[in-house]
């Protein structure tokens, strides 16, 4: 069996046709794509796709149908090696390399993620289904940051610690609508610079610094999608570096993508693209790392909130294309769509998650009253 029958094969598993009708179908563009496939796997998936090798009409539909199949998983074994070995002989999260992922993905642009998120900026999973279900990205954010806030019982003077503050938005939410001080550290520089502007006036702090170096104590903490840049070998690190930073009767709130099993590396594509270093945490992975260091008071599982969330800044993103494609290029375009598009497809297909932990340090009297 040939490649390009040998490809055909795999996808007809999936109910996918290669050059068939169905907006899920593959249309290849260049017959060298299936032998570059099969021998540079899913890093050659996604590059043959930004080069226009591919094209899928329905392109979050065509990964959900390849994920929820499983065939993907054909690809698994070609051409990760390197990345298999690095991920256990080096420490890919240490401190010399943990700005890496803000120069590479959040310096890019302001200007691209004004136009692709909501009016606060929030780079994290909004909450859709709550008690009063959103009706678009803006409440769909604000709905999730006032979660946030009531699920650590946030009251007027406390001191807020935010773990991976963004553009500020947690920040500047929780001091305007709480009346606390927030003090809030990212690895982006570019981040930093517009956090600030937008939190002008308000009692908060943007650092630029990696987490191991903040200093302090805060009544609470608050971490939205910055775990997935700590690496497994950290874990335990981070989680007693938290436990030193929370007041005793303090609590931490962790928001994270999840993955469905315990890895010490990231799909290669998304590792040279898109996020420099990150890996999604397993269950059994975050158990062990707070394993007597907090005790878990709740653990909130909304993950196809992200697949509404990311199909929006996909239509934001491709709305505002014309206003920005001077400055990137078309390359460019077509590996945002392809990251954009396959990560809704991961949480639709139920191969991601997004989960909201609350820990305590030595447990709430009484217990913990979760909200929802």
């Amino acid at each position: 069996m040939n490649s390009k029958e040998k490809l055909g094969e795999i996808a007809a598993r999936a109910g996918v046709t290669v050059n068939g009708p169905a907006p899920t179908d593959v249309q290849v563009k260049d017959e060298r794509l299936y032998d570059r496939i099969f021998s540079g796997g899913v890093l050659a998936i996604g590059e043959s796709y930004m080069d226009g090798w591919w094209e899928v009409e329905d392109l979050s539909g065509f990964f959900d149908k390849i994920l929820r199949s499983k065939v993907d998983r054909s690809f698994g074994h070609i051409g990760t090696l390197w990345y298999v070995l690095r991920a256990q002989l080096t420490n890919l999260q240490n401190k010399q390399r943990a700005f890496e992922v803000g120069e590479q993905h959040y310096d890019i642009g302001n200007d691209l993620y004004e136009r692709m998120l909501d009016r606060r900026m929030v780079y994290t999973c909004g909450y859709w289904s709550g008690a009063l279900p959103a009706r678009n990205l803006d409440e769909a954010q604000e709905a999730k940051l006032d979660l946030v806030c009531k699920k650590i019982g946030l009251k007027k003077g406390q001191t807020i610690l935010d773990v991976g503050c963004g553009w500020g938005s947690f920040a500047k939410f929780a001091a305007e609508k709480y009346g606390v001080t927030v003090v809030g550290i990212t690895i982006s520089k570019e981040q930093a610079v517009l956090a600030r502007e937008r939190c002008k006036g308000l009692p908060v702090e943007i650092r630029v610094e990696d987490y191991r170096d903040t200093q302090g104590q805060f009544d609470h903490i608050v971490s939205l999608g910055m775990f997935e840049h700590v690496g497994p070998k950290n874990y335990r690190i981070y989680m007693e570096k938290m436990r030193s930073l929370l007041k005793d009767d303090g609590l931490f709130l962790l928001h994270t993508i999840g993955g469905e099993h315990s890895t010490l590396r990231t799909d290669p594509w998304i590792d040279k693209y898109i996020f420099r270093n990150g890996v999604l945490p397993s269950v059994a992975q975050i158990g062990t790392a707070i394993d007597r260091v907090f005790v878990l008071e709740d653990w909130h599982n909304f993950g196809p909130d992200y697949d509404k969330t990311l199909m929006v800044w996909w239509q934001n993103f491709d709305r505002h294309w014309p206003e920005i494609k001077d400055k990137y290029s078309e390359r460019f375009y077509r590996m945002w769509r392809y990251y954009l598009l396959s990560c809704a497809a991961s949480f639709r297909a139920r191969r991601n998650h997004l989960w909201q932990l609350v820990l305590s340090k030595e447990g709430i009297e009484g217990g913990y009253q979760s909200i929802r």
